[in-house]
């Protein structure tokens, strides 16, 4: 939506920009304490909020009436999003053998970017008819509905998750490898600077396929379904081969292909090499999502894996955050090409700097 956001408050690339830092920066900071409560408290609250709180914040986006009201209302859905990842990927790992975690996070990932994939292009349809504040407002009606739906159905497999955890743990699951503590510093410091850099990037896509490709605003805002719908298929296959080959080279390599995909964007056109190069995204997000779940879920002790989690979601939307005023005026200042350039080079040099010490112990 941030086009049509960016036209009816005639915003320059910085100022929108905070639009979705406000969303993000909330979501990461409210990750924290989320995880923090899923170890002690339960997943079952923390995700039902979550979702209900979303729907909530939705539609006071979309009722806002100013700029400011519109960044304060983005800062709440995100507070209320923070709840989702950290109770539940923990929650689906403990229901799997270790050797499938993978899979089974890889299919959880097909629910998020369906809902990525289906939004974009349903928002985009709303907002050709009803405006921007028509998409908030309609999708957050049924996103309450499922929450209220899926408390009651989590309440009635509680017993049985409950006695499957417990099944699961009269075995005891082996400490960390050595030096799991160095692997955990360096997947964060790859998340914080690496992912930071090119996950900003995403920010300024919808713009700069108007602004510089000449897209309409409504094709532009159904853009992100392209990169997205290669999860409903990615995901699980990602996640089945790092069950196979191990989870830091998946890792690695997708981290790279990052870099060289948003180094590629500033010489397509809007055509088949753009949505070539949006695909090629989605495809790696895909791969790299299951892949980097199950290497935290490995490397951090059971009772500390929800706050941990929380930390890295935290680190994946805040530094996507604070990269992306950044980035929005190297925009304002240098141009598209030089920004996404920056963002390239960056992505590759934290990569190949941080891949010698994710070596050793777990793949």
């Amino acid at each position: 939506m941030l086009p049509f956001i960016q036209k009816e408050f005639n915003l320059n690339y910085t100022r929108a920009s905070f639009v979705t830092s406000a969303f993000a920066i909330s979501s990461g900071t409210g990750q924290l304490p989320a995880g923090f409560l899923a170890d002690r408290i339960g997943p079952r609250i923390l995700i039902t909020v979550g979702i209900v709180g979303v729907a909530v914040a939705g539609v006071l986006v979309g009722i806002s009436q100013n700029y400011m009201m519109l960044i304060v209302f983005m800062a709440v859905m995100g507070i209320m999003a923070g709840g989702y990842h950290p109770a539940a990927t923990p929650l689906i790992s403990a229901s799997v053998e270790p050797q499938k975690r993978g899979r089974a996070l890889g299919f959880h990932l097909i629910g998020g970017n369906a809902s990525f994939f289906l939004a974009p292009l349903i928002a985009a349809a709303i907002a050709g008819t009803w405006g921007w504040r028509g998409s908030y407002l309609g999708l957050a009606i049924p996103t309450a509905i499922f929450g209220v739906i899926f408390f009651i159905l989590l309440k009635r497999q509680s017993a049985v998750i409950q006695a499957e955890a417990a099944r699961r743990g009269e075995v005891e699951e082996p400490p960390p490898p050595p030096g799991n503590i160095r692997r955990l510093v360096a997947f964060l410091a790859l998340s914080v600077l690496g992912g930071g850099a090119g996950m900003s990037i995403m920010t300024f896509l919808s713009l700069f396929a108007v602004n510089e490709l000449g897209a309409s605003e409504q094709l532009a805002a159904s853009l992100l379904s392209i990169v997205f719908s290669a999860g409903l298929w990615a995901s699980p296959v990602g996640g089945y081969i790092s069950d196979r080959i191990g989870r830091v080279p998946i890792i690695i390599t997708t981290s790279l292909i990052s870099g060289v995909l948003v180094y590629a964007l500033p010489f397509t056109t809007l055509g088949i090499s753009f949505y070539a190069v949006l695909f090629f995204m989605g495809i790696n997000n895909a791969f790299r999502m299951p892949a980097s779940e199950v290497f935290i879920m490995n490397q951090a002790p059971t009772r500390r894996r929800s706050t941990i989690y929380g930390v890295y979601y935290f680190t994946m939307q805040y530094t996507g955050a604070v990269f992306a005023p950044i980035m929005g005026l190297l925009i304002d200042t240098k141009g598209f090409q030089f920004c996404f350039t920056i963002a390239s080079v960056t992505v590759v040099v934290v990569t190949l700097a941080c891949s010698a010490f994710l070596r050793g112990g777990e793949k």
